[in-house]
């Protein structure tokens, strides 16, 4: 019996979250999201979520403030938010990366607030 699982995504096609993020290819514990051309922001409260995230920069710069430490993320930089953790980002140029959840973030209403 062959895997009838495997899926093949367009980005162009995909669905927007309330916060920006692309929602690309989803299995069963992963998930990936593209941030596309954030644009800088004001500062955001800090938040938790119920997944750990890891992600990749493309293009831009952006702060990481995560439990007390800030991490300047760059072309080529990635970065890893553990469950539970407080964190948020203050994006410094237009900024495109993309991250992957475990469990996938838009599941449940993970990804809600």
């Amino acid at each position: 019996m062959s895997d009838t699982t495997v899926t093949k995504i367009d980005s162009t096609h995909s669905p927007k979250g309330k916060l920006g993020q692309k929602y690309l290819a989803s299995g069963k514990e992963v998930a990936m999201r593209l941030w596309e051309k954030e644009q800088p922001n004001e500062d955001k409260e800090p938040s938790s979520r119920d997944y750990e995230t890891v992600g990749y920069v493309i293009s831009g710069r952006a702060e990481l403030h995560i439990e007390g430490q800030m991490i300047l993320l760059e072309p080529g930089s990635s970065w890893v938010v553990p469950k539970g953790a407080s964190h948020t980002y203050k994006i410094l140029e237009s900024f495109t990366a993309v991250e992957a959840t475990s469990p996938p973030a838009q599941v449940h209403g993970r990804d809600e607030n």
